[in-house]
């Protein structure tokens, strides 16, 4: 029906007949001439008619806002007063010869001009409109390209592309599982796959050794502005190759992502261990770009008279820990510093100290701040020395058990950094590395920090003898404070994966039960192998600057996993639930039982 994209058309193109196909962005009668601002996903040109055209003319004065059209004519270069330098394709016009209403249109809900203001809930109500607008094309255009980059980029290494199951059985993934009930197996259940993970190994065993999938994933669990109940993983996986190895390979296709799409070089991915991590930073995905470090002052406040202090720092599992803020007595008002309280009292911390530097040679009058007069000079004087503090910062201090002094203040200093524009570069790319294999829980129990096929960085043995201590062959690319991917090493041997299963405390019931096939395959001459998942849409996010991967997907759920659109999750018929041998629980019937 057309010849080209509004979008396409440039100075090469003048004296030359095209047909253009899109929906009205604007229309405007000016003098007996009627323009028209025709879109589509190329972009937008303007159409002119004129009396001339007659009956095409008279069409023209029928069509209003998003009506549908194809449009003949001639390009021809506008009036040199006339030229918009902020269109692509300001330098010319169309003179329509020939229109055609393909469709008309409704007024529409909203206006589709990036600069119109309107809720999201009206915006994922009405997405087939929300779509429309430039933003929003530009996003999807752009992943579009992100993922034939690397599929490109994986092909070139020899990366075979392989689908998995979507309807897969129920693994412990560390979230919930979205389950689909079978009509042909009463009372059993399929799960939506968390990840591939379990069938990717088995695709090692199976000699195909590397792949990739763009894969459909599914979590049921509480959503943020980075989160979906549904969402997209670049799946990696490949045999006879270390970590080493799969970070430089997935490294490569990033930056090459960066630099294709973005002119940005990322430049080489410098390497933290998680324990200096967590120690600098707070969190085991530090934003880099902020040159604000927490520095722990635990050994200075043991003997204090401040419970407060005193109290975690007589604890094996406390922290204190101190964060400067450089020349932050005048950058932060008493107002600001309550609203960092309030902040991370998000986090758990009952408070925030801060202690304000005005001068820094009198320890006794040069310090402002309610807790001052509870810490004896020579410990506020080794503070400064270890916070190589000056005049005018302020310095805020955290105080409780570890996870909560980590968490609170390492997301005070991107609070801080944000506010503060304290931001010294635009990218910040790094690999968190040396993961702790296991974590406790509350009751004391060894919980696998990733999942309990990541291999450790140790023998069986040695496993068995210091489980707390050992380390994990995991790695986490982080970019800007935001997880890109993460993966590891996997156990591919039988001795190292029953040494882990007992670790965790999952018998050998229950390990027939969920792993039983994996078991099976590590018996036939599985290959060492180790692979990593990136999220594409917070790659997405991140790489066009969206606040939230909803503006990078084109029908996301809401923060409640709804689609309001579709009106989605709906209700079922009786009959179907009847096929699916499932009754419903009344919830009249349960109050009343109550």
């Amino acid at each position: 029906m057309r010849s080209d994209y509004c979008g396409a058309l440039n100075a090469s193109y003048i004296d030359r007949e095209v047909t253009l196909c899109g929906w009205v962005d604007r229309r405007r009668d000016h003098g007996g001439v009627i323009f028209i601002d025709l879109r589509d996903r190329g972009g937008i040109v303007q159409v002119v008619f004129d009396p001339d055209a007659k009956e095409n003319f008279a069409l023209a004065d029928k069509v209003r806002g998003e009506y549908v059209l194809k449009v003949t004519g001639k390009v021809r270069a506008r009036d040199a007063a006339t030229v918009n330098p902020n269109m692509a394709t300001g330098e010319i016009e169309v003179y329509g010869t020939a229109l055609e209403i393909l469709n008309e249109a409704e007024t529409i809900p909203f206006p589709l001009s990036e600069h119109s203001s309107v809720g999201e809930d009206v915006r994922l109500k009405y997405r087939y409109l929300d779509l429309r607008r430039a933003d929003m094309q530009k996003s999807l255009q752009f992943r579009s390209k992100v993922t034939i980059a690397i599929r490109n980029y994986l092909d070139e290494n020899g990366f075979l592309d392989i689908e998995t199951p979507i309807l897969t059985r129920a693994t412990p993934e560390g979230a919930r599982d979205y389950l689909v009930p079978s009509r042909t197996h009463e009372n059993k259940f399929f799960a939506l796959p968390q990840s591939p993970q379990l069938f990717k190994q088995l695709l090692m065993v199976s000699g195909f050794d590397r792949y990739y999938q763009i894969a459909k994933c599914f979590r049921d669990e509480d959503l943020r502005a980075d989160r979906q109940p549904e969402f997209t993983q670049i799946d990696i996986e490949t045999s006879f190759m270390d970590e080493q190895g799969i970070m430089s390979i997935t490294e490569g296709m990033i930056k090459k992502l960066f630099n294709d799409l973005l002119q940005v070089d990322l430049g080489e991915f410098p390497r933290m261990d998680y324990a200096t991590a967590m120690a600098k930073y707070g969190s085991d995905k530090p934003d880099l770009r902020i040159p604000l470090e927490l520095v722990d002052v635990k050994d200075l406040m043991g003997e204090v008279e401040f419970k407060v202090f005193s109290g975690p720092a007589q604890d094996p599992k406390g922290r204190v820990t101190a964060l400067k803020v450089p020349g932050g007595n005048d950058k932060l008002t008493r107002k600001q510093i309550d609203d960092y309280t309030k902040f991370v009292g998000i986090y758990g911390a009952k408070g925030l100290a801060y202690i304000k530097v005005n001068d820094v040679t009198d320890v006794e009058e040069g310090l402002q701040s309610p807790i001052v007069k509870f810490l004896p000079n020579t410990v506020r004087k080794a503070i400064l020395e270890r916070l190589e503090a000056v005049n005018g910062d302020l310095i805020f201090f955290g105080a409780d058990n570890a996870t909560v002094v980590s968490e609170a203040l390492g997301a005070l200093r991107c609070k801080l950094g944000e506010d503060l524009n304290l931001y010294t570069c635009e990218w910040a790319p790094l690999w968190v590395v040396d993961f702790p294999m296991f974590e406790q829980g509350d009751d004391g129990s060894l919980q696998a920090l990733h999942h309990p096929f990541t291999a450790p960085s140790c023998s069986p043995q040695e496993l068995r003898d210091n489980p707390a201590t050992a380390l994990s062959r995991a790695y986490d690319m982080v970019l800007n404070g935001t997880e890109l991917g993460g993966g590891s090493v996997r156990i591919h041997d039988q001795s190292m994966q029953q040494a882990v299963f007992d670790l965790l405390g999952i018998g050998s019931e229950e390990q027939r039960e969920k792993f039983g096939f994996l078991l099976d395959a590590l018996k036939y001459g599985a290959p060492p192998h180790g692979g990593l998942a990136f999220g594409l849409d917070r790659l997405i996010m991140l790489m066009t600057g969206a606040s939230s991967i909803r503006d990078v997907i084109a029908f996301p759920k809401t923060q409640s996993a709804a689609c309001v659109m579709t009106d989605a999750p709906g209700a079922v018929d009786a009959a179907q639930l009847r096929e699916l041998h499932i009754r419903l629980r009344q919830k009249e019937q349960k109050e009343k039982a109550e």
